[in-house]
């Protein structure tokens, strides 16, 4: 259950504990939903696939992958809005995508285990360059990609290191 009281569920950090020590804050477009995390992403990745262009309007999803017990929401849990893409359902069935209902800002997807935090909504302060560990490691779902992109990172025509390599 999504309570203020347990934080966003039991898999995540709770917002009373002592231990959490908060590395990198993250919040939507109006601010009113806010959450920290507590260590350096496991991943990061640049999806191409259908769902995730139509759902941002845009050509790719960008995402940096954290463990949900790295994460802690510290405001705006009562605004959070939830769409699974797959049912078609507002509801926070996992896998989920995770917006803020007052501002419609993505904050995140959510996953069974992991927690996909979009990285343009951290603030790593002013003059900070964003962390490598934030920067795109490879491409997913390339085949399906709306435009090209001419780097040097990995693409993978499914999901990384489970499909085939392009």
């Amino acid at each position: 259950m999504l309570s203020a009281k347990n934080g966003f569920g039991p898999e995540y950090a709770s917002p009373d504990d002592s231990a959490f020590i908060p590395k990198y804050r993250a919040a939507c477009f109006c601010g009113k939903v806010r959450y920290e995390v507590s260590a350096e992403p496991v991943d990061a990745k640049l999806c191409h696939c259908r769902a995730c262009q139509t759902l941002h309007g845009a050509p790719m999803q960008w995402a940096a992958i954290f463990h949900k017990h790295h994460v802690r929401f510290t405001a705006g849990l009562d605004l959070l809005r939830f769409y699974n893409s797959e049912q078609g359902m507002n509801e926070r069935i996992l896998p989920c995508k995770v917006s803020c209902n007052q501002c419609g800002t993505p904050i995140a997807d959510e996953g069974r285990r992991m927690w996909l935090a979009f990285p343009t909504l951290f603030d790593f302060g002013p003059g900070t360059e964003m962390p490598d560990s934030f920067k795109p490691t490879c491409h997913i779902f390339y085949g399906q990609r709306a435009a090209d992109s001419c780097d040097n990172l990995p693409k993978w025509s499914g999901h990384k290191n489970h499909s085939a390599r392009l």
